[in-house]
């Protein structure tokens, strides 16, 4: 964690992925984020997977260095005190739809510089999530191997939910755009980020909508091929399947130098009257050719001699793993200033845990912060940012509209 955003604070109320990582990139860089949630866990509290206790693994990490709250947000006492929490605070980050209780209109009565960023769906109003939006997108239909047909192939859904993780992103970035708005003018702003508009806006930002637009159709499928360029995974002699990427003369010459196919190289360029030194267009059109040249290569020698010299040269490849590999790894993981130890997690599982991505040279990352235990901060939220007495505060918890932490209350979730 840096110090950066200290003095920032926010409350969020939010599930799942995209709504819970704008909140968790801001306390990674100081501020105190109010995570709120409904007594005994909200949608994602229990989110697989879990540890044989019970305990989210998604939601520890998605929820490090946050504070907790846990109100009734079914009942109307405790939505009006996490309304007058967001008030009092002045930051929202939230992804529940507009026309809830926390509303911008409820959260900034009387308080006209306030700041909510809401995370939508789509941007009239209907659900979406990072899966469903991934859909629309048209890569599914763009992965796979090259020899399926067009027509009849079944799209390939990504594993890793990227459009939430970048909505996420920009979800932050819009929170701080607004604070700097606010500073400068004195008002406050309603931000509403579109999980289907940011999926929309980064493939139009990435060319791939113009692309299609101005050919007329769809990319072929390419397999693991790179589209416009040169890469592609091959295989060693003792059966290490890595990839390689070439997008620069620079990366060009270093796989032939490291490869020593200099001369098959040569004779292909005679043959097709092109050279490939300068032109992504050249490498692309004739990659077939070239990739077996690369992998007749590969195949002559052990993967730790390749790397050896692929790294030697100043070529850009890497070794595939499995994630379970990639989670020990020492060059990834273990031996990377990213991780810092282990903290202590509620669900009492050890494991290195990541700092902010960013590394700010001169300045001190500290340690990776926990995620809190539900409810882990009620009582100092509720009395330091509303004011309440120890007596009151007392009072909503035996009437079931407050709880403290569920550290040694937490059940399984059947």
């Amino acid at each position: 964690m840096y110090d950066l955003l200290r003095g920032l604070s926010l409350v969020e109320v939010s599930s799942f992925v995209a709504s819970p990582t704008a909140g968790l990139y801001c306390a990674q860089m100081g501020a105190e984020v109010i995570r709120v949630d409904q007594i005994g866990g909200g949608l994602d509290y229990d989110r697989y997977m879990q540890t044989a206790e019970g305990r989210s693994l998604a939601w520890e990490n998605l929820n490090r260095a946050k504070k907790s709250v846990a109100l009734d947000l079914r009942g109307g006492e405790g939505r009006e005190l996490c309304v007058e929490l967001a008030r009092a605070t002045g930051q929202l980050v939230t992804n529940l739809p507009e026309k809830s209780f926390l509303s911008h209109a409820a959260v900034s009565e009387g308080r006209p510089d306030m700041v909510s960023v809401r995370i939508m769906g789509w941007h009239d109003g209907r659900q979406a999530m990072d899966f469903t939006v991934n859909a629309a997108s048209g890569y599914p239909l763009m992965t796979g191997p090259d020899e399926w047909a067009a027509d009849t192939a079944p799209p390939v859904n990504q594993v890793l939910p990227a459009w939430d993780f970048i909505t996420g992103a920009y979800g932050a970035f819009a929170l701080l755009a607004a604070l700097h708005h606010r500073a400068a003018t004195g008002e406050g702003s309603e931000v509403r980020v579109p999980l289907g508009d940011v999926m929309l806006g980064t493939v139009a930002n990435s060319g791939a909508m113009a692309e299609m637009l101005y050919r007329g159709d769809d990319r072929e499928r390419l397999g693991n091929a790179i589209w416009g360029a040169l890469g592609r995974d091959f295989t060693s002699r003792d059966g290490k399947r890595f990839m390689i990427a070439v997008l620069t003369s620079k990366q060009w010459r270093a796989m032939v130098g490291a490869l020593d196919i200099a001369q098959p190289i040569a004779a292909l360029e005679a043959e097709a009257g092109v050279e490939f030194a300068q032109s992504d267009h050249h490498r692309f059109v004739h990659r077939e050719a070239l990739f077996a040249i690369v992998q007749e290569a590969a195949a002559r020698e052990d993967y730790a001699v390749l790397a050896e010299r692929l790294a030697a040269a100043g070529a850009t490849f890497e070794r595939y793993r499995t994630m379970h590999e990639a989670a020990g790894d020492p060059a990834l993981v273990t031996g990377n200033p990213l991780f810092g130890p282990s903290p202590a997690n509620p669900s009492g599982f050890e494991y290195p845990a990541p700092r902010s991505f960013a590394n700010l040279p001169g300045r001190v990352a500290g340690d990776p912060a926990p995620a809190p235990y539900l409810g882990q901060h009620s009582e100092e939220v509720l009395a330091e940012r509303l004011g309440l007495a120890s007596g009151a505060i007392a009072a909503l918890i035996d009437r079931g509209v407050v709880a403290a932490s569920d550290k040694d209350s937490f059940r399984r979730p059947a």
